[in-house]
């Protein structure tokens, strides 16, 4: 014999049940989950920068080096990284003229910068630093204003195929805060004081630099070959 349909008094209870049930198990999962935090400060040791020079993109026989010291929470950071550094990368990087060198310079009044500068480290760890780094700057007005972005550079790790139990202990290990601090300290050397700014043949310039300024810059320095004569 079937037992008898409950009430909508007694349905109404039940569903209220099942999602306390779930509603808890979610709250001891979080609370399980280990957080991320990226700390400042720390002390840099030989480990955390030998054979660390930075993000390197392009020829090591290029002519011209250019440093860049960056924010991945900083709007015009990102606004160089959508609209100038394209063409900086198409023109001067993969045409053999430039050498590019990231490096971190977490502000102090942009709290998730370090988080980002690390989500990136840990990517690279898996030869996916240049993806997650677009992803990132491209995803800042997402994630910018959380209190803790750090499910959000998560996802973003995903996305580009990461393998996230790997990702997952790079970043709850703080493994690049040194680095990270590293970075900072040589700009503060070379006298960086916002962001983006760039370093080129011993020059400090900031500010969002175009790209036909950049490109005057590396034509006074190293002036590009001649076209061939048809």
């Amino acid at each position: 014999m079937a037992a008898p349909a409950p009430s909508g008094l007694k349905r109404f209870y039940l569903v209220l049940a099942v999602v306390a049930v779930i509603g808890s198990g979610a709250l001891v999962f979080l609370a399980r989950r280990p957080t991320v935090s990226i700390p400042a400060n720390v002390v840099v040791t030989t480990a955390d920068t030998v054979g660390f020079r930075g993000y390197i993109l392009g020829s090591a026989d290029a002519p011209v080096e250019v440093t860049e010291y960056a924010d991945y929470q900083c709007p015009a950071c990102s606004s160089f990284d959508a609209v100038q550094f394209p063409t900086v990368r198409e023109r001067l990087i993969a045409g053999g003229r430039v050498r590019w060198r990231y490096r971190d310079f977490p502000l102090n009044q942009h709290p998730q910068s370090r988080t980002a500068a690390h989500a990136a480290a840990c990517a690279d760890d898996q030869g996916k630093y240049w993806e997650m780094h677009r992803f990132i700057y491209e995803a800042q007005n997402d994630w910018s204003m959380q209190a803790n972005a750090a499910d959000q550079f998560r996802s973003l790790g995903k996305s580009i195929g990461l393998d996230l139990s790997a990702y997952d202990a790079c970043m709850q290990g703080a493994k690049y805060a040194g680095r990270i601090q590293a970075s900072y300290d040589e700009g503060m050397k070379v006298g960086v004081g916002s962001t983006p700014s760039f370093v080129i043949a011993g020059r400090l310039m900031a500010g969002n630099l175009p790209y036909d300024a950049l490109k005057q810059i590396v034509d006074s320095i190293a002036p590009a070959a001649p076209a061939p004569t048809p």
